[in-house]
């Protein structure tokens, strides 16, 4: 599945909130999310840029969906329902 390539930092943690992802902690223009949902935390970083590059989104989403025990693919339809 292709990634969107129009999807803002901020937009990315409010779509992760349905995952249990909080924002933990913000310093500059990065924001720390954690989610304690599989019993244990798991910590991500997202930058609060405009449009998240394809790389960055990515590895994001790659992290989040083996931490979720997901395909990358399952989250990315979840997420963005493209």
């Amino acid at each position: 599945m292709r990634l969107p390539r129009d999807v803002s930092g901020e937009r990315l943690a409010a779509s992760l909130g349905r995952y249990g992802y909080e924002t933990s902690r913000q310093t500059g223009s990065h924001m720390r999310l954690t989610s304690t949902v599989r019993g244990r935390e798991h910590h991500i970083t997202i930058p609060r840029h405009g449009a998240l590059r394809v790389g960055t989104l990515n590895s994001i989403l790659s992290e989040v969906a083996s931490y979720l025990e997901l395909s990358r693919e399952v989250l990315i339809e979840a997420l963005f329902g493209r």
